[in-house]
Parts: structure tokens; sequence; C-alpha cells
């Protein structure tokens, strides 16, 4: 199926953050009700056309910051060889790391990320750190780097004066679409989170999210995003039962353009 285009109308809310009230969000409501949902494994086709068995971890993953090491850092101690196709038989940070424009990622070996068990490997293909997460009962997001659970969703901030000189903090959450990758994601072969060939999810994306999206947020402002998002669907609810034979159509603002598409027979 086609990609939508990454200008499609959106519906934005905002709100000031309940724990912090120097803080705002901006959250995109037609994205997070979108049924997208990572379909590694089940139709996804990977960034590169030569490597479909990748997903989006041929590039290997950049950290945030130190914390963001020292977390994968313990994660990747608690890995055995049976978990780590490419365990390099030591967790020194030097052994999986490696630097990429002065800059520190996960090293890229024959490939892709030395964590991608490829397929054929008896634990299974797919992310060592995402594997061991599930075997646990873990939630993924608390073992893998930040860049890797984080995707398709993006959190970026403003610093905002008003004409009355006070000022806020604005964090936006949004679609990690191919933008968010730079000048580079305009040339990945494949990207899902405009592709309805992954809008299949059976829950909106602000539930099949819950867990990422109160990490990056905190517990009291999801509260309020999953309020919003509620009304929405349930505004897209009423507006698709009042729509009836000859109708109009849905606004496109209402439900992001790759549910739209996946939901046609």
């Amino acid at each position: 199926m086609a990609e939508t285009d990454l200008d499609i109308p959106r519906l934005w809310a905002e709100f000031t953050d309940p724990a912090d009230k120097d803080q705002r969000y901006r959250c995109d409501l037609t994205w997070l009700t979108s049924n997208w949902t990572c379909i590694f494994g089940a139709g996804c086709q990977g960034i590169y056309a030569d490597r479909p068995d990748d997903g989006c971890c041929t590039l290997g993953a950049h950290f945030t910051d130190k914390d963001d090491i020292a977390l994968v850092k313990k994660a990747a101690a608690r890995l055995g060889e049976d978990e780590w196709q490419l365990h390099p038989g030591t967790t020194k940070v030097s052994a999986w790391t490696e630097k990429e424009d002065g800059e520190t990622k996960t090293k890229v070996v024959d490939g892709a990320c030395i964590f991608l068990n490829r397929p054929g490997f008896p634990a299974g293909a797919g992310c060592a750190l995402h594997q061991h997460a599930m075997a646990e009962g873990l939630p993924p997001h608390t073992l893998k780097p930040e860049v890797c659970w984080q995707l398709p969703i993006r959190r970026t901030y403003r610093n905002v004066t008003d004409n009355d000189g006070s000022s806020y903090l604005e964090i936006t959450i949004q679609e990690y679409s191919r933008r968010g990758w730079g000048p580079g994601g305009h040339d990945l072969d494949w990207y899902c989170s405009s592709n309805p060939e992954a809008h299949v999810g059976a829950e909106p994306t602000y539930v099949s999210q819950r867990p990422e999206l109160t990490e990056l947020m905190g517990e009291q402002a999801y509260a309020v995003l999953a309020e919003r998002c509620d009304a929405h669907l349930a505004t897209v609810r009423a507006a698709r039962a009042a729509k009836g034979p000859g109708g109009r159509r849905l606004l496109p603002l209402l439900v992001h353009p790759a549910t739209l598409e996946a939901e046609r027979p």
C-alpha cells in the first residue's frame, strides 16, 4: 500500500502538565488515536529493501545521554549467549557501541544493530533486549535504548514566550514520521507510521503505547491525554454514525488517513 502524505491535516490537544505548571503538552490526537501498531515479523518490510528482516534496526541506535547507555549496559549484562546471537563475549560498553559523527550508538555488525537476532537464531529473530524483556514479563522500554522504544512516537521541546512576557516549555508528542529521521528519512525504502499496512492494531495507539507514553509524559499527564483521546474517538464514532449512506465523508483530521485506508474492504 502507498504511504499517506506527510502533510496531512491533524487535530492537536494542548494542556498544562498537571505535575508542572511551567510545562504545556501539545499532542497530535490524529496520530495517537490511529490504529498504528508495530508489525515486525508480521509484514514489516524493513526500512531498506535489501534488508527486509531488520525492521528499523539496520542503522543501530543513537543514545540520548549517559543514563541511556547505563540502562542498556545493565540490560546487556542480563543477556546470555542463548538470547543474544551476536554476543561479543563481554558486556563492556566498548564491545557493543561505536562512535558516529562524535555520538555514541549501538554497534552495527554484519549490516545491522548488534542486538538484532537474525532469522534462524533459536531464540527467534528480533531485538535481543526486547525479547528478554518479554520473556521476563518486563515492559520492553525498561531495557531498550530510548530512540528504539519511543519510535514511532516523537517527543520534542520548545521554549515559548507569550506577549506578556510569561514563558513555558512546550512538549510536543507526535508521530515520528520520516522527517524525524532527518534528511535521510526521505531515502528509506519503506516506513511504517504513515503506511496503512501498519494501521491494523486492535487498540488505538495511545492505548497500545501507554507504557511508553507514560514514561515520556508521566502518569498525570498521560491521564489527561487519554481523556482527550477518548473524547476524540467519541466524536469520530458520532461522525461515522451520522454519516449514513450518501452522507458527508469524515474530515481528514478526525482519523489518520493511513487508518482510513487500512479499513477499506
